[in-house]
């Protein structure tokens, strides 16, 4: 159940840092055509939930031909194909979650790094309706030491550096996968999942970056060793470890030009973190030299990003406004980014310019 107040409605379009050297075409921004990658479009952004039409979109190959079935196999006490239908009747659990890709704001590294050049746009957050994975592994029964659940989707290609094809892939730990919060959804915001989001079911792993949320899911697979494929082992990597939970961030969706001098100005953004909760966001607006607690409304659903603002009232002259996020765990946003060869987790607080006339 979703109230009105959640509901966003079109603002007037304005430039951000996510979109500054990009042509933005329809609700999205497009990063590439085939395969299709696009941005959410942050100066668009109101309330808590982006409409499918505006939710950023990650795709590795392709859109594939729908699944008919999902493959459950491994070790399990019957491999045996799940019908949509027969999904459908089991019990089901709507959540508000916020993904973010892991290269979220990749154009902003320098060096750069490779990968799709991200603004601050691949974040969104949807209310995914679907069957809590556990009930399906329960129903179906695992048998053996399983370690980890491999989710394969129906999607694949030939990454340059394999040379071969292959489907997209990821594993989660069993005790991941058993967690309440875990989806196969079926629904996206009251309706079923538009194809390119996944349709027609798809995994959402909540507080994980959106590499976890295997879209076009095809096969469930119970595996007793670690899975070892590309997207596990060679993307999606710190270091020798597969990324996980989201880091904590805060972006600024308004202003993000021009306002008036001596007039009150309302800030506003978002603030999100895998790690734990936010508890604080703060506002510079002389680029991090000083530093006012915003307020934050108040959280919508544990996975789901918190809204913040704080009024100013800005003199004459152009000014760097710098939001940063602290989580549950006490993690401060940095204002310079750690260094990863493929530019991943990368939440350094961006700033945004603006002029006050």
């Amino acid at each position: 159940m979703r109230s009105s107040a959640m509901t966003p409605r079109v603002m007037s379009v304005r430039r951000t840092t996510a979109s500054v050297w990009r042509v933005p075409l329809d609700e999205r921004v497009i990063i590439s055509r085939e395969p299709l990658n696009a941005e959410t479009r942050l100066e668009l952004q109101d309330g808590l939930i982006t409409p499918a039409g505006r939710h950023y979109v990650r795709s590795h190959f392709p859109f594939p031909n729908p699944p008919e079935h999902i493959v459950i196999s491994g070790s399990v006490r019957t491999a045996r194909s799940v019908s949509f239908a027969e999904l459908r009747a089991l019990p089901a659990r709507s959540a508000l979650v916020t993904l973010e890709c892991a290269g979220n704001g990749r154009s902003f590294l320098r060096p750069p790094a490779p990968g799709e050049q991200w603004g601050l746009g691949a974040v969104s957050t949807a209310e995914w309706t679907g069957v809590p994975l556990h009930r399906l592994l329960e129903t179906y029964g695992l048998s053996g030491a399983v370690v980890e659940i491999l989710f394969r989707g129906a999607d694949s290609g030939t990454p340059p550096d394999v040379g071969s094809r292959i489907a997209f892939e990821r594993s989660l730990p069993l005790s991941r996968a058993l967690a309440d919060d875990v989806l196969i959804a079926y629904a996206m915001n009251g309706a079923p999942i538009p194809r390119e989001h996944g349709a027609p079911v798809r995994l959402v792993v909540p507080t994980w970056y959106g590499m976890a949320s295997v879209k076009w899911l095809a096969e469930i697979v119970a595996l007793e060793m670690p899975f070892r494929g590309f997207y596990q082992t060679d993307r999606y990597v710190s270091g020798a470890t597969p990324l996980r939970a989201m880091k904590p961030r805060a972006v600024i969706v308004a202003p993000l030009e021009a306002v008036r001098a001596g007039a009150v100005t309302g800030v506003r953004g978002y603030a999100w973190s895998g790690q734990g909760a936010i508890t604080r966001v703060e506002l510079s607006t002389d680029g991090g030299a000083s530093w006012h607690d915003a307020q934050l409304d108040p959280p919508a659903a544990p996975a789901a990003w918190r809204q913040w603002h704080r009024e100013w009232t800005p003199s004459a002259g152009a000014f760097e406004l710098v939001a940063r996020a602290t989580d549950a765990t006490g993690e401060v946003q940095g204002l310079e980014n750690r260094r990863d060869p493929l530019g991943y987790a990368n939440n350094a607080a961006q700033p945004v310019r603006v002029d006050a006339r």
